[in-house]
């Protein structure tokens, strides 16, 4: 056994923990890394970077298709060897040879292996060939370990050998008919990438499609899957889960049997923290609660000394930019209080997460694609906010029209007539991605509808649904 001592120990090399390394060791600080599989972590090979490269042909040979000039020039469809190829590049072909390279230019230790909590501020990390380092920290130790798919008790499905989003993404040929079960955003994705690519569909969506989102956005990819024959199964509920030489067999409440090659469960997310030794720093496994600056929290609300928490394994927001956000965040402060350095810990300071709360951006790739930032109208309405909504037909700004023949979209804002603010914002259509930033900065600026008139859209661009929905909104 082997020990060793840095400022900051940073458990999981994901960029949640690469980005608080990068702040920890641009304060000045040392720092160590901590990773049992790939440096760069679940966007990086299994999430992120290769769902988009492989949505990203999708939605360009939809927006040629949309232009009668460009639609002439294509005779043939997507290039499916083409389309695995290019995701295997910006997977890195699942080598972390250049995110390692980064963390040495920078001057991060990386610890391969296995890394538990074994003290307050103690990491003891198990290697592949057993070799066992003890790390500790002198100022904090911060969990950064992610989340993993979490298969829901449906009997039979264990059994089945079942792709979860990671087989889905890293599969190197295309089922001909691929089940999918749970209807948020990765099941959604990958009905819209898989149908698009030539596999046949079944969508099984027991609590609906994208839930989560404004209605009206999510019957729009509903709309659009079904035109592209994904059969959508709304409310229906896998009852049992068989695999056999024939390939799978799902059992539905009602009796019918879906019959396909593969199985894809996509209902949620488990924090990544059943082995990692909380029980030594008096927490359990599960979600890890934290304060406004990342330090976890024990069961009565008290900061456990030395211990941060960032990205989705706290459960804030489980978005790669956010917890990028976080990390920043959580670097900073751990730098600061290492130093003596104030702490900017009220609202919308330096050293807080306050985004979280109030202007979380996503974007779902679907086609047509979600945006949305800050609340929905039920959201806003389980926080307590009266707030009034303003919806306008994205397909009637001239800028949308441009993008495609029959364009169709919506957006929506959702005002605090309290504060004369945006709380909320979704847009539904094809390209509307680059609208979202836009909606961030309104809503985490809190600017006022009054300023927000001053804000003058381009023309002709797709920005102009925020004319219209302030006309509509009455200013």
């Amino acid at each position: 056994m082997t020990g060793e001592q840095y400022d900051v120990v940073i458990i999981g090399a994901g960029p949640v923990g690469e980005n608080v390394a990068d702040r920890v060791v641009q304060g000045g600080l040392t720092a160590a890394i901590v990773e049992a599989e790939l440096v760069g972590g679940e966007c990086s090979y299994w999430a992120c970077m290769p769902t988009k490269a492989l949505l990203r042909d999708v939605a360009a040979l939809r927006a040629a298709r949309q232009l009668p000039g460009a639609a002439a020039a294509i005779t043939g469809t997507l290039d499916v060897r083409a389309v695995l190829a290019r995701r295997d590049r910006f997977a890195s072909h699942w080598h972390d040879d250049g995110q390692v390279e980064w963390l040495e230019s920078v001057g991060i230790t990386l610890v391969r292996g296995r890394g538990r909590l074994s003290a307050p501020r103690t990491v003891t990390v198990t290697g592949t060939d057993g070799e066992v380092t003890t790390l500790t920290a002198r100022h904090a130790v911060v969990i950064a370990t992610g989340t993993s798919a979490a298969l829901p008790p449906i009997p039979g499905l264990a059994d089945a050998a079942p792709w979860t989003s990671r087989e889905a993404v890293s599969a190197m040929s295309l089922p001909e008919h691929l089940a999918i079960i749970g209807g948020g955003v990765v099941g959604t994705e990958m009905a819209t990438a898989y149908s698009a690519l030539g596999a046949r569909v079944t969508f099984i969506a027991r609590d609906g499609v994208l839930p989560r989102v404004e209605p009206y956005a999510a019957q729009h990819v509903v709309a659009s899957l079904e035109a592209a024959g994904v059969r959508v199964m709304i409310g229906a509920e896998p009852a049992r889960v068989d695999r056999d030489a024939a390939g799978v067999h799902i059992a539905l409440a009602d009796g019918e049997v879906i019959d396909a090659d593969e199985v894809l469960v996509a209902t949620g997310r488990r924090p990544n923290t059943g082995d990692l030794g909380l029980e030594h720093v008096g927490l359990t496994p599960g979600w890890l609660r934290v304060d406004e600056t990342l330090r976890v929290l024990d069961a009565d609300g008290v900061p456990v000394d030395g211990l941060y928490a960032a990205g989705d394994v706290n459960a804030r927001a489980l978005l790669t930019h956010q917890g990028k956000y976080q990390a920043r965040a959580a670097g900073d402060v751990i730098v600061a209080r290492a130093t003596g350095t104030p702490v900017d810990d009220a609202p919308w300071g330096r050293h807080v997460v306050t985004a979280d709360r109030r202007a979380i951006p996503q974007v779902i790739f679907t086609d047509p694609e979600i945006v949305s930032v800050g609340h929905t109208l039920a959201s806003a309405t389980e926080a307590g906010l009266t707030v009034r909504p303003v919806e306008y037909d994205l397909g009637a700004v001239a800028g949308a029209q441009l993008h495609a023949d029959g364009y169709t979209g919506r957006a929506s804002i959702l005002i605090d007539d309290a504060t004369n603010t945006i709380v909320g914002f979704t847009a539904v259509g094809p390209d509307v991605t680059e609208l979202v930033h836009g909606a961030t900065i309104a809503i985490a600026g809190e600017v006022t509808l009054d300023r927000l008139w001053h804000a003058v859209p381009a023309y002709p661009t797709m920005s102009e649904i925020w004319l219209r929905l302030l006309e509509t909104a009455g200013r």
